[in-house]
C-alpha cells in the first residue's frame, strides 16, 4: 500500500484517532528492539536502517557505504531480507539467474556491487556470509530486528520529511517512539538540509549521536531535457522520485504512484507505455522499479527497453570520515574477538 499522506503532515483527525493504537504498537516494537541477545555474526555487521516505514534511501546508502569501505581497503558484502521476493533463502544472489520476483529488487541492486546474501531469517545467513571471504557485512534494513547482534547501526533520515508527524504506526510513520529508537542508533545519516532534517540533527546531537550529511546525485540524464517525462514509481515515497526529476529541470507530463515493491505485470507495462505515447512523453522510472518490470514483447511497442531509468547514487559530505569510521568498526571488532 501507499504510505498515507497524513503521516507526513501535522497531526490531523486521522492521526489523532489512530494515536492510541500507535502508542501500543510503538511500545511493543520498542520493547522488542531493546530485547537482549541476538545471534553473533561471523564478521562485523553494519546495519543500515531507518526510524520510519517507507523509503528513506537505505539501499543507495548501503551501496555508498560499500564503496567507502573499499576505499579504505575493506572487502564488503551485503545481507538483506529480500523484501518482495518469494525465496526465503539463505542464498547467494546471482544477478544472471535470479529475478526480482525471487529475491526482491533491492537484492539485485546490491548484488551488482558486492556479494549479496538473501535470508528471511538473517541468522541463517551466517555460514554463507563467512563463505564469501569478505571482512565486513552491510545489512540493508533490520534496525528494529533484534535477532542478530549489530556491530554498528547507521539510521538514514530523509531530511525532506524527517519523521513526519512524529507518531508510531499506524497513526504516523515511526516504527517505535523516536527517543527509544535513537538510543540504539550509533550514527545518523541525513539527506538534505530542510527544517525537518534539522530537527533530527538537533535530536541526535542531544542524544550524543554523530551525524553525517548525504545527498542523492543523479547518475546520468534519463532523457532529452526538452522532452516531457511520464514518471512512475513503486517505492516507499514515489513523490520523492518525482521531485528529484523536477529538481533536475525536467517537466513531468504525468505522475503514477504504485505501492512499494509493486510487482509490475505485462498489462501494467503496456498501459504505462500507451499512456506515455498519448502524452508524447518519455516513460521513466527508478532503478528499483526497472528490475521489476516484465520484459514485455521485445521489439514491439510494449517492451521495457522503452522505459528510461533515472539512477541516483549517494554522496557523503564527509566521505573520508565515513571510510575511517568503517575501518575503525572493523578494527574494534577484530580486537574484541581475537585479542
Amino acid at each position: 500500500m501507499l504510505t498515507p499522506a497524513f503521516w507526513w503532515k501535522r497531526k490531523g483527525i486521522a492521526a489523532l484517532l489512530l494515536a492510541p493504537i500507535g502508542l501500543l504498537y510503538g511500545a511493543v516494537t520498542a520493547r522488542r528492539m531493546h530485547r537482549p541477545g541476538g545471534a553473533e555474526p561471523p564478521l562485523p555487521l553494519v546495519c543500515v536502517g531507518n526510524f520510519v516505514a517507507g523509503g528513506a534511501g537505505k539501499t543507495p546508502t548501503a551501496i555508498a557505504l560499500a564503496h567507502s569501505a573499499r576505499s579504505v581497503g575493506l572487502d564488503p558484502c551485503f545481507l538483506t531480507r529480500g523484501h518482495g521476493g518469494r525465496l526465503k533463502g539463505p542464498l547467494l544472489v546471482n544477478i544472471d539467474r535470479h529475478t526480482a520476483a525471487e529475491v526482491g529488487d533491492e537484492a539485485l541492486l546490491l548484488a551488482r556491487v558486492a556479494p549479496t546474501v538473501v535470508s528471511r531469517r538473517r541468522a541463517d545467513a551466517f555460514s554463507l556470509l563467512k563463505a564469501t571471504g569478505t571482512d565486513l557485512c552491510i545489512m540493508d534494513d533490520g534496525f528494529q530486528n533484534p535477532s542478530v547482534k549489530k556491530t554498528f547501526s547507521f539510521v538514514v533520515v530523509d531530511g525532506a520529511v524527517g519523521v513526519g508527524n512524529g507518531l508510531p504506526l499506524p497513526a504516523g510513520p515511526l516504527r517505535a517512539p523516536l527517543r527509544r529508537q535513537m538510543l540504539l542508533a550509533d550514527a545518523i545519516i541525513v539527506y538534505g538540509d530542510s527544517k525537518n532534517g534539522q530537527r533530527i540533527v538537533r535530536t541526535a546531537a542531544r542524544a550524543g549521536k554523530p551525524v553525517f550529511r548525504a545527498a542523492l546525485v543523479a547518475n546520468a540524464a534519463p532523457a532529452d531535457p526538452r522532452r516531457r517525462l511520464y514518471a512512475f514509481a513503486g517505492i516507499g515515497r514515489p513523490e520523492k522520485f518525482f521531485r528529484s526529476l523536477e529538481d533536475e529541470g525536467y517537466r513531468l507530463a504525468a505522475r503514477r504512484a504504485f505501492p512499494d515493491h509493486y510487482p509490475y505485470r505485462f498489462q501494467d507495462l503496456a498501459h504505462l507505455l500507451d499512456e506515455a505515447d498519448m502524452l508524447d512523453a518519455v516513460p521513466v522510472t527508478t532503478e528499483k522499479d526497472a528490475v521489476r518490470l516484465p520484459r514485455g514483447i521485445v521489439g514491439s511497442n510494449w517492451s521495457r527497453d522503452r522505459v528510461a531509468v533515472f539512477g541516483v547514487h549517494t554522496r557523503f559530505s564527509e566521505e573520508h570520515a565515513v571510510g575511517s569510521l568503517l575501518l575503525d568498526i572493523r578494527r574494534r571488532w577484530m580486537a574484541r574477538h581475537f585479542s
